[in-house]
């Protein structure tokens, strides 16, 4: 049975039929207990917007709320996951990776491949991402790129609370590191999602909407952005193929080469900043394997490469809009 959830609602439930199944599933960050059905701690949040809350007074001491030191508890992480435990650990922002980077792409994506496939590391880093919550330049970043190049990462971005809650099931029953990344500004966005435990598969894409003039390529918010865009190109004749990446390594390129190839226009879309982002790679891999059936030249729509401004009307006019997109589009139509 389904009924409308938010994803901040979707993880929730996810992790809690997850600690609920498998002992072996553990939680842990700064300040993810949170307050409800916790004696004693009802100034807690549940993770800084609220995600764990209510699970503490269920699974009690598989919650555990760490010190600020990302680079502690990240590490302990894998190294439970190295042990035989199953654990999420939420590094809170995505920007504060740098502490505790060396614990996730040089130990924990290294291990099965260091170890002669011998070792499993199971686990789940979830983090926010994303710009337009007045967060700042230290809070707001795309970082997904940065986790895609490595090795031995899995990266995952859903865009809506359906695909939320079977890829955080999927995450944390796979044998490897994951980045799962929450775009903060999606965490009320509401959808259908069933009350039972299921998952969706890594690298399988979502084609949104079918369309024959040309392919529009992104994942996350700018999902939402790119189906706005879409309809209204709709009503000036265009029709375009939206395609909802999901996961970002695995990467399904398979569906958006067969776009390409039928449409015959790319529109790769990213919140990230232009240089090395996941647009630009996309952009890359069709200009090698689709060349041939390009009737115009591939479009990027990304952030500026410059870091996410504080300021209100910058900001806006930071993250690509709906606009931004169909423009794009448009361009492409031009050829």
């Amino acid at each position: 049975m389904a009924r409308k959830i938010s994803m901040k609602q979707a993880l929730n439930e996810a992790l809690d039929q997850e600690m609920a199944r498998d002992p072996r599933v553990i939680v842990m960050g700064e300040d993810i207990v949170g307050g409800m059905g916790a004696a004693g701690e009802q100034d807690a949040w549940g993770g800084v917007l609220g995600v764990t809350k209510g699970l503490y007074g269920k699974y009690g001491d598989r919650l555990m709320d760490t010190p600020l030191s990302e680079s502690a508890y990240i590490g302990a992480a894998v190294g439970a996951a190295a042990c035989g435990m199953r654990p999420v650990a939420e590094l809170m922002f995505i920007d504060f990776m740098g502490v505790c980077f060396d614990e996730i792409f040089n130990q924990a994506a290294k291990f099965k491949y260091m170890f002669g496939g011998k070792a499993t590391t199971p686990v789940v880093i979830r983090a926010m991402v994303g710009a337009g919550f007045r967060a700042a330049a230290q809070h707001s970043q795309m970082l997904t790129p940065l986790f895609t190049h490595i090795p031995g990462l899995k990266v995952v971005c859903p865009s809506n609370a359906y695909d939320a809650k079977g890829l955080l099931i999927q995450s944390i029953r796979d044998n490897d590191p994951v980045i799962f990344c929450e775009h903060k500004n999606l965490y009320g966005h509401e959808s259908d999602v069933p009350t039972e435990s299921y998952v969706i598969p890594f690298g399988e894409a979502n084609i949104l909407r079918d369309g024959k003039d040309a392919t529009i390529v992104t994942y996350g918010q700018m999902v939402h952005r790119a189906m706005t865009a879409a309809d209204t190109l709709a009503k000036k004749g265009v029709e375009c193929e939206v395609i909802d990446l999901r996961t970002l390594s695995p990467i399904d390129m398979d569906t958006v080469i067969d776009s390409v190839e039928s449409t015959g226009r790319l529109v790769c879309v990213d919140e990230a900043n232009p240089r090395c982002s996941i647009a630009s790679d996309i952009a890359a891999k069709v200009g090698q394997e689709a060349f041939k059936s390009l009737k115009a030249g591939i479009q990027m729509v990304t952030a500026p490469h410059t870091p996410v401004p504080f300021s209100p009307a910058l900001e806006d006019l930071y993250v690509p809009t709906a606009a931004h997109i169909a423009a794009a589009v448009e361009k492409t139509m031009a050829h």
